[in-house]
């Protein structure tokens, strides 16, 4: 259960290739997140090792009993850090997964692969088959990497596991086809902020959401990392250049206010829809993210 008044912290950071660079920039990031109160730090998808390159490869992949992981549970001490990374393939000849791990100073809290895969990422990674929630110091949460925020099912799944928290991961880029001149007026910016507010309001959650800056080949990132309340308000955010949001929420608090008005998991109709079998869809274009 959840620990009362919290304050969480989500950043916006570019990250590459370098693993050496990325544990410092990650250790800069949760130490700044720490002196300013936080309990719970959330960093971007492949943090660790960086985003496919500018050729369509990963990022070196780790395995979760790495030195990397083990070196991320120092630097995480008495502070929840969850952070996305590649992680290695389960055999040989398979591809790898972009994961995301939930550590503290006693190891590995939680974990959760990728499960759905943009069309420009299906023949670099494997997708993962569930979601789960976990319990951590600052309460019961789940995570999602990008693409997941998508399909209103993912985080479905990990509030009826119970979480009051999601985490989501994200290395998410302008469009791709046909960027705005602004980056605050991109089509997949606005995709990206409101997923992020509708996600948290509609299972009544607090949201955190992580996101890469920069550029990596033709892709410029967002940003817009931020942290909302179960009600969908935007308790704090970065916009589209590196920082940190950081934000105080009563975990507990606010999630009973939000449900004593009404309560939309308890109010679902579960009988009355139909998931299986899916409905036929045009394909995507190719390279599509």
């Amino acid at each position: 259960m959840s620990q009362g008044i919290g304050t969480f912290a989500a950043a916006s950071a570019p990250f590459g290739p370098r693993m050496g660079a990325d544990l410092l920039r990650v250790a800069s990031i949760v130490e700044s997140a720490r002196a300013q109160g936080a309990g719970l730090v959330v960093l971007p998808e492949t943090a660790l090792g960086g985003y496919l390159r500018a050729d369509g490869t990963p990022g070196k992949p780790l395995a979760l009993d790495s030195p990397e992981i083990a070196r991320l549970c120092e630097i995480a001490g008495d502070t929840v850090v969850c952070i996305g990374f590649t992680e290695i393939a389960d055999g040989v000849g398979e591809r790898p997964h972009s994961s995301a791990v939930c550590v503290w100073g006693d190891g590995i809290l939680g974990h959760q692969r990728k499960v759905h895969l943009p069309p420009a990422e299906v023949g670099q990674f494997s997708p993962g088959e569930r979601f789960s929630a976990f319990d951590t110091p600052v309460g019961r949460m789940g995570m999602l990497v990008c693409y997941d925020k998508i399909f209103p099912e993912a985080a479905r799944t990990l509030a009826l596991d119970g979480a009051e928290a999601i985490a989501s991961l994200s290395a998410w880029a302008m469009d791709r086809y046909d960027p705005a001149l602004r980056l605050n007026a991109d089509r997949q910016t606005r995709h990206f902020n409101v997923l992020d507010e509708v996600r948290a309001l509609e299972n009544q959650v607090v949201w955190i959401s992580s996101n890469l800056t920069g550029r990596i080949g033709p892709l410029r990132f967002v940003g817009q990392s931020k942290i909302v309340d179960p009600d969908g308000t935007v308790v704090a955010k970065t916009g589209s250049r590196a920082g940190l949001a950081i934000g105080e929420v009563d975990l507990a608090g606010a999630r009973n206010a939000s449900l004593a008005k009404i309560a939309h998991l308890a109010d679902r109709m579960a009988g009355s829809y139909r998931l299986e079998p899916p409905l036929p869809v045009a394909p995507a274009p190719a390279g599509l993210v």
